[in-house]
């Protein structure tokens, strides 16, 4: 992205993080289609989820990135349910 990020926060009423760039555009980032499309399981979306309440910067950080699987699949321990019998 050629403008900086300024500031990010979540909007709980449309389930989107809203981003400021320096040029003073703004950009909302779906939050439901981001773990629809990343998040696998609970686990994944339960990260995702405490990004975007906690840490909204390292969320759109990772997404434009492109590191968001990356982070997920080294940020989440689960074990499924076949192996725990």
């Amino acid at each position: 992205m050629k403008n900086k990020i300024m500031s990010c926060e979540f909007n709980i009423d449309t389930a989107c993080v809203e981003v400021k760039l320096t040029d003073g555009s703004m950009v909302s980032i779906d939050c439901i289609a981001v773990e629809n499309k990343y998040a696998s399981n609970m686990y994944e979306e339960s990260e995702l989820d405490f990004l975007i309440y906690n840490e909204p910067m390292s969320y759109v950080e990772l997404l434009l990135s492109g590191k968001i699987e990356e982070y997920l699949r080294n940020n989440t321990d689960y074990t499924t349910l076949s192996d725990m019998r």
